[in-house]
């Protein structure tokens, strides 16, 4: 696989700013979703945007979107339309909080959400006779590979491959790059906008889950996930969590055919904290361009398209259906 970034957007900001804004997504209109909400073992939701296949038996491509994302985020759409130019069925499962309601239950998501992953993928399981591939976006992509090292052998069972794109597989080191300069202007306050109102509805429906003020004092990820994310998941801290839910140290239990996509130049994940190949085991497939950003790939004249990725991505599930 290469990847070639145009010349007119050079640069992982600019790579992974413009897409996310500007590119096509798709040839031609956006994808039409279906709506399923799934019943969660503790009593709460999740919702589920399908787009089906003409056959049962087609292959199922289930997508994990990342922070803050859903199903309408450019990358969603973009691989909702090559899986219907395969014939695919498609789905994205919306983590608790990101379909456009507040879900119920104290809890939110979190990068390590394998235990989350792990039932969406069975219920999936249950109800689809084709074969099966998981595709992670980010955070999501981070919770898909922290899913298929805690089951080991068993992942294979599930699914016939996983995908992770732009994922920051060491959580300290990316909560890092992102809380620092430019990363921090942009990127951290577009997250915090939706973020706080979200912890601040899922105050006022637990009165007493946090503390209010130190949430409302949080500047950086690392301040919100210390007093929100970590201790509503189970961790003792930030460091905890961030520890716990990296997916780096546990590469190599990996059991299922697996490719890692990273940008070198992702601002929020850097190259120095990603793995090498010998660190990853036979199952696992590390694609690391110099360019592309952060779930960027852009391709083509201005404004360019982010086509070439689910196709990349694509090819390679391929193989394995």
């Amino acid at each position: 696989m290469r990847y070639v970034a145009p010349r007119w957007l050079p640069g992982g900001n600019l790579q992974t700013i413009w897409p996310a804004l500007y590119a096509r997504r798709t040839d031609g209109p956006p994808p039409t979703y279906r709506r399923e909400r799934w019943t969660t073992p503790d009593g709460d939701f999740v919702d589920v945007d399908c787009v089906d296949a003409a056959t049962p038996s087609a292959p199922l491509l289930v997508l994990f979107h990342g922070l803050e994302g859903s199903s309408r985020s450019h990358y969603a759409e973009a691989f909702a339309a090559f899986a219907a130019a395969r014939g695919w069925a498609f789905a994205v499962p919306h983590f608790r909080g990101c379909s456009g309601e507040i879900n119920l239950a104290p809890r939110a998501y979190h990068s390590g959400d394998f235990e989350e992953v792990d039932w969406i993928l069975a219920r999936f399981a249950a109800q689809h006779t084709g074969p099966m591939l998981a595709a992670g976006v980010s955070l999501g992509g981070n919770a898909l590979l922290r899913w298929a090292e805690e089951a080991g052998a068993q992942a294979a069972r599930r699914v016939r491959a996983v995908v992770s794109i732009s994922a920051p597989l060491d959580l300290a080191a990316g909560g890092a790059a992102i809380g620092r300069g430019f990363n921090r202007l942009v990127y951290t306050r577009m997250f915090l906008a939706t973020m706080k109102p979200k912890a601040l509805a899922k105050l006022a429906q637990h009165p007493g889950l946090f503390d209010r003020d130190a949430l409302l004092a949080a500047r950086d990820l690392y301040a919100f996930d210390n007093v929100f994310t970590a201790p509503l998941h189970g961790f003792r801290d930030v460091d905890d969590y961030w520890s716990r839910g990296s997916s780096k140290p546990h590469l190599a239990d990996i059991r299922v055919p697996t490719l890692v996509v990273n940008a070198l130049n992702d601002p929020f994940v850097p190259a120095a904290s990603l793995p090498r190949q010998a660190e990853v085991g036979a199952h696992v497939t590390l694609w690391q361009p110099a360019h592309g950003g952060h779930v960027g790939f852009p391709l083509g004249l201005p404004p360019g398209h982010v086509r070439g990725l689910p196709a990349h991505v694509g090819d390679w599930l391929t193989q394995h259906v």
